[in-house]
């Protein structure tokens, strides 16, 4: 068990790197460890955790605008938010269970510091389009501050843009400051059943091209299925192609009139009332369908015409179960446990297509193996390199976490 810090303030945050490069002891940063196995497994001395870094420090529903400190639990600030009947608009995921974890653990930080968006990004955009401004440590010990916390505020957005899915490497977050967004007054939810894949993409891509604000597009295979929580859509035990309405009712009831009639030649669509809506879209930002198992799980990322195709080109090769968000564009895929997690032929069926793909759970000796992240070219890496230097001149800060020797 390797020591842990817990910094309790801006100030002594900065104190602890500084001693940390100028002993050149590389340090594990994280919030409360949600995502702790993610990445490269690291040689490291000493474990950073953000947990003392907790609490809102602003609020104004009014203005819309929340900033808090980064070890602060989204459970925390969405509990808050819901009591003005607001929340956070990129839907971030909880991947604790999913890890082998706790659920509701993840923090405000690590939610910008990996950038991990849910259902709603493909309406709202992802978590660091949220982000308004944070404040922080680099490697060097230096505190800088980027942004502010008010909406006509973005000095700096670019630095607070560039460090959103850094993932600790760069820097460690101490206070970020956000955007809220109004909680919906009503959310429906039309279902799918036993769609082939292909056509569930071209469903998604079709309710989004409406004019009805769709909010959320999921697709999951029968096995997918088979894990939900929900037991009415649980029992069904076919393929589910689910599209999320949401806002005041009166506009709710007259969208989903004209989705019926829009997409009606598609096949029989069912509907989820307001609760059970709740339910189901809840439980995907908990990762529900991922959980219980130990299986390789990737994350990729494409277009959403795409993302059928790369499944069914892995389909032909090796057993696997897919779930589609974002129509398609994102695709999380658990593949048959093997030396490699079925890495090149992943990265193959990714390069023929076009996107990018993340190893999110594997054992150690497999991550420590195979390349997590998506292999960068040469040009990027050697940005990505000089960033590193810019940032973490003596790479103490998750070495190797995301990319080997950087």
């Amino acid at each position: 068990m390797l020591p842990m810090m817990r910094p309790a303030d801006l100030t002594e945050l900065s104190r602890v790197i500084s001693e940390a490069r100028a002993t050149n002891t590389p340090i594990e940063v994280m919030g409360a460890g949600s995502k702790q196995a993610i990445g490269h497994p690291m040689q490291t001395l000493v474990n950073l955790s953000t947990k003392a870094l907790r609490g809102v420090t602003l609020y104004e529903p009014g203005e819309m605008v929340m900033a808090a400190r980064a070890g602060t639990p989204i459970a925390h600030i969405e509990s808050q938010l819901a009591a003005h009947g607001q929340m956070l608009g990129f839907e971030p995921v909880d991947m604790g269970p999913m890890l082998g974890g706790e659920a509701g653990q993840t923090t405000i930080g690590g939610a910008l510091a990996s950038n991990l968006s849910g259902a709603r990004r493909v309406i709202a955009g992802a978590a660091r389009d949220h982000a308004l401004g944070l404040s922080g440590v680099t490697g060097s010990g230096e505190i800088f501050r980027s942004g502010g916390r008010v909406l006509k505020n973005t000095a700096g957005y670019n630095l607070t843009q560039a460090l959103a899915g850094s993932w600790g490497t760069l820097a460690v977050f101490a206070e970020v400051a956000f955007k809220v967004v109004p909680s919906p007054e009503e959310t429906i939810t039309l279902l799918f059943l036993g769609l082939p894949d292909e056509i569930a993409v071209e469903v998604m891509c079709a309710a989004l091209a409406t004019p009805y604000e769709v909010s959320g597009t999921v697709h999951l295979q029968t096995a997918m299925v088979e894990r939900l929580w929900h037991e009415g859509i649980r029992a069904e035990r076919q393929a589910v192609t689910a599209l999320r309405l949401e806002n005041f009712s009166r506009l709710v009831g007259y969208r989903k009139a004209r989705l019926l009639d829009d997409l009606g030649a598609f096949g029989d669509m069912h509907e989820l009332d307001h609760e059970n809506s709740l339910a189901f879209w809840s439980e995907l930002q908990q990762m529900s369908v991922m959980c219980g198992s130990n299986a390789p799980l990737w994350r990729i990322s494409t277009s959403p015409r795409s993302g059928a195709k790369i499944v069914s080109a892995l389909s032909g090769d090796m057993d696997c179960n897919a779930y589609y968000d974002w129509s398609g564009g994102l695709i999380w895929l658990e593949v048959l446990s093997t030396s490699d997690a079925s890495s090149a032929d992943i990265r193959r069926a990714v390069a023929s297509n076009g996107g990018h793909a993340t190893l999110i759970r594997a054992a150690s000796e497999i991550r420590a193996a195979v390349e997590v992240f998506q292999p960068l070219e040469a040009g990027i890496e050697r940005l990505t390199r000089g960033i590193k230097q810019s940032f973490d001149p003596d790479g103490i800060l998750n070495p190797g976490r995301m990319y080997m020797g950087m």
